[in-house]
């Protein structure tokens, strides 16, 4: 019996400060064909998932991911569908090797569905092996796939290199579904490409649980927020985030600047910054987004004052000396790492009043204790506001959830790349790939 949609979804989004918080149904961004929307009954279903996991001397540190993409699977599975699933996992710089093997995977995998999976270990991936494999499947079986990027450029240069990959992934498969958000971004063969391939052989492209979350929620934020919107980003270089500057100013109400990519802001408004991080080829841009923020009425606010060092910390986490002082009185010898507490404080009263938050970069250098109040200070504001917070991946998701604030978020994305390309308004090919509704 096919367990019920909704419920699987609910269960997906269930937790922490969902359950109080979420009381409005999202209504998805895009109009794309879900698992919802097709039947897999006895059908080959490809699955691209993101098991890109950290390992420690082969142990899987964080299980993240694999959590995730759990409710799609096991809908596929109680639908009847032959579940093939495919994932890159690491850069693989140097070629196939059992480091980046996603046998790791297919173990706790096994763990978590309660079923065994059966581990296509082929270094092609494609090849005799996986053929067999599901070619011995029946209903509800579970096949993963070895590493995608063991076929190097094949997978992540697919229309350099012919696309025959992306034929091979098609050929093993009926149906295709994508729930790699982190990787959507890419126009991968196992992420995009291979779309092309189902639908010539008439079979249907869907999203997965996943994937329509980060949409849902991305995508609302954007378009359609319940304002107050407030828009927070950090991280250290300006370049990083042009695009995403220029179209969060159009769509929040006030934007937040902070990190390293602040002090360009400050020296644009004619400020000496010290030896903090600066863009100088960004500082017309910056005076720009300013203007730009005026002439929309639009409230951009940058650090009022900063905590200030001699210099980076080196390890990154060894304790160092600093101060606290106003932004524009930063002392030539000194390096600015993180907001100081009076800017802590304006960001979070921005915050009280928001309906709507999304954050995307760290204040501060936070992976230092000394230099992560700041982060802290934001991420606190964000767990205790009534507001849909969502938080963009990366570094800042990579804070929250080190920070113990995880289960106080509407919503981490899973893919930090991806989430910045959605926010500068950029299509994903992983999401445009698949079928309209």
């Amino acid at each position: 019996m096919a367990i019920p949609a909704m419920k699987v979804r609910d269960i997906f989004i269930a937790g922490g400060k969902q359950n109080n918080k979420i009381r409005r149904k999202f209504k998805m961004a895009l109009n794309k064909k879900s698992v919802d929307d097709i039947n897999v009954k006895g059908k080959r279903v490809l699955v691209r998932c993101d098991f890109n996991v950290p390992l420690k001397e082969g142990k899987i540190t964080d299980e993240t991911r694999i959590v995730a993409a759990l409710p799609t699977i096991n809908k596929l599975i109680a639908d009847g569908g032959k579940v093939i699933l495919c994932s890159h996992l690491g850069k693989v710089k140097n070629g196939p090797n059992e480091g980046e093997s996603l046998a790791p995977v297919a173990e706790r995998l096994s763990e978590k569905l309660g079923k065994p999976v059966n581990f296509v270990a082929d270094y092609n991936v494609t090849g005799e092996a996986a053929t067999a494999a599901v070619a011995a499947m029946s209903e509800g079986d579970v096949v993963l796939l070895q590493n995608t990027r063991f076929r190097g450029k094949e997978e992540t240069k697919p229309t350099d290199a012919g696309e025959a990959f992306a034929k091979e992934l098609a050929d093993l498969a009926d149906v295709y579904v994508c729930d790699a958000f982190g990787s959507a971004h890419r126009a991968h063969a196992s992420v995009a490409v291979v779309t092309k391939y189902i639908s010539e052989k008439g079979g249907e492209n869907a999203v997965g649980y996943l994937m329509q979350k980060e949409i849902d929620f991305l995508g609302n934020a954007v378009e359609n927020p319940v304002r107050p919107f407030v828009a927070i980003l950090g991280g250290a270089k300006v370049a990083d985030k042009l695009n995403v500057i220029n179209n969060l100013l159009e769509k929040c109400d006030t934007l937040i600047i902070g990190g390293g990519m602040a002090f360009t802001f400050l020296k644009a408004q004619g400020m000496e910054i010290g030896n903090s991080l600066v863009d100088d080829e960004k500082l017309d841009y910056c005076k720009e987004m300013m203007d730009k923020a005026e002439k929309l009425g639009k409230k951009l606010l940058l650090p009022v004052d900063t905590t200030v060092a001699s210099g980076f910390p080196n390890p990154i986490d060894a304790e160092i000396e600093v101060e606290v002082v106003d932004a524009d009185k930063i002392p030539a010898d000194k390096e600015g790492l993180d907001i100081g507490t009076k800017t802590a404080e304006l960001y979070a009263d921005a915050v009280k009043s928001a309906k709507t938050v999304v954050w995307n970069g760290p204040m501060g250098v936070f992976e230092n204790p000394i230099l992560a109040k700041g982060t802290i200070a934001v991420a606190k504001s964000l767990a205790e506001t009534s507001a849909t917070t969502i938080i963009g991946g990366g570094d800042s998701a990579a804070a929250v959830n080190q920070l113990g604030f995880a289960d106080k978020m509407s919503h981490i994305s899973t893919g930090g790349g991806a989430s910045l390309e959605f926010l500068e308004g950029k299509e994903l090919p992983g999401v445009v790939a698949a079928d309209d509704k």
